[in-house]
């Protein structure tokens, strides 16, 4: 693999009071407060399937309190990307679980995003070449990414009012497929500019149904998703993600400082295990994960916004003034599969390597070296 710089911490003599405190989220003890979050990586096969080389990626990294497998789509008409992951079908399903079985057996504890892209699609992604779906028919602007390169993306097909509660159940499904594999529960992704967030922003969503117009009921999708996935594998097994005001995949939002206390007032009925708030960006003007901790009852895991990674000092600092509850981050993880170990010995944080996100193999992926190795020169 490349070598990476490796950068110290971001204080000396830094004590971590909060993170290293274990947490109990639903059956599940949480040995510290770090969660590694969802984060695309590309590398299912071609039918969506995973495999070793995935088991070994997440298993490598096991120690995080919680980690939270990356998006995958419960129905084949919510691909995004090439090498993106399933939960739809048996060959889905067995793969998922070498990967669960792996965590599980290095002691750690595991979600799987639930993802459907909507709009952020292709037809050349979408296997049999289908349209993608949206609330409405308006195309992104951006390319979509396909094997070998990237095109702009296609204009989606606008869902049909009959078609809504089919698309519920692909959700419910999915969940129960996850939990079949062998997950700990399912995160419903509700960001960054796919379906559920598709239906929440009033700017992609021009509805005249009961699914579109005001606010509550552009919430609505994705209350009534959750409370279906909450009904059949319980609620406490179920957390979801937003990102308010978050311009990724050419998503925006003109009322988000109203809908995500309204959708939070809904979701809280319902129960969920846990709301995984991404911050809004710095020129947003206001805060979510203030607005969060004020309108969320249950557990509140939150992440830095995409410009920047908070600050291993901030996060201990949030837990500690209760603002939230759990901290979340992804680049760290990719580059340091024992983040745990390496924030709590003071260790050198090693960078990522950007080039080798997407897709490919085991470079920049499962080679990144363990504290362990390379004291013992592996």
């Amino acid at each position: 693999m490349r070598w990476h710089q490796c950068q110290p911490l971001e204080a000396d003599q830094i004590i971590f009071d909060q993170l290293f405190q274990p947490y109990p989220l639903g059956e599940l003890e949480l040995p510290n407060r770090l969660v590694m979050a969802p984060l695309t990586r590309m590398r299912a096969d071609a039918d969506g399937v995973m495999g070793e080389l995935n088991a070994k990626y997440y298993a490598q990294r096991a120690t995080a309190g919680l980690i939270i497998a990356e998006g995958s789509f419960p129905h084949s008409s919510g691909k995004s990307y090439p090498g993106q992951p399933g939960i739809e079908t048996g060959a889905q399903i067995a793969g998922w679980r070498l990967v669960t079985d792996a965590v599980h057996g290095a002691g750690g504890r595991i979600f799987l995003q639930l993802m459907h892209g909507g709009r952020i699609g292709h037809e050349q992604i979408t296997p049999g070449g289908g349209r993608p779906v949206a609330p409405s028919a308006l195309r992104p602007q951006g390319n979509a990414r396909i094997a070998g390169g990237k095109i702009p993306f296609d204009e989606p097909r606008e869902l049909q009012s009959e078609e809504i509660a089919e698309l519920h159940e692909q959700f419910a499904q999915g969940a129960q497929n996850a939990i079949e594999a062998g997950f700990d529960g399912v995160e419903l992704h509700g960001a960054n500019g796919y379906l559920l967030h598709q239906f929440l922003s009033g700017v992609t969503n021009l509805r005249s149904d009961e699914y579109g117009g005001d606010a509550a009921k552009r919430c609505r999708f994705v209350v009534d998703i959750a409370q279906l996935v909450a009904e059949r594998i319980g609620a406490a097994r179920v957390g979801i993600r937003l990102s308010p005001d978050q311009n990724v995949n050419d998503i925006s939002e003109n009322d988000a400082v109203i809908l995500y206390p309204q959708l939070l007032g809904e979701l809280n009925k319902v129960g969920l295990g846990y709301l995984h708030m991404m911050e809004t960006p710095p020129d947003a003007g206001w805060s979510s994960v203030a607005i969060a901790r004020k309108a969320w009852n249950g557990t509140l895991l939150v992440n830095s916004n995409f410009e920047v990674d908070w600050p291993l000092e901030l996060a201990d600092e949030i837990i500690a003034e209760g603002r939230a509850d759990l901290i979340c981050y992804g680049r760290r993880f990719i580059s340091n599969p024992d983040l745990v170990e390496r924030i709590r010995s003071g260790a050198p944080i090693a960078e990522a390597d950007f080039r080798t996100f997407y897709g490919g193999g085991a470079e920049g992926y499962t080679d990144y070296p363990a504290l362990t190795e390379l004291a013992s020169g592996g």
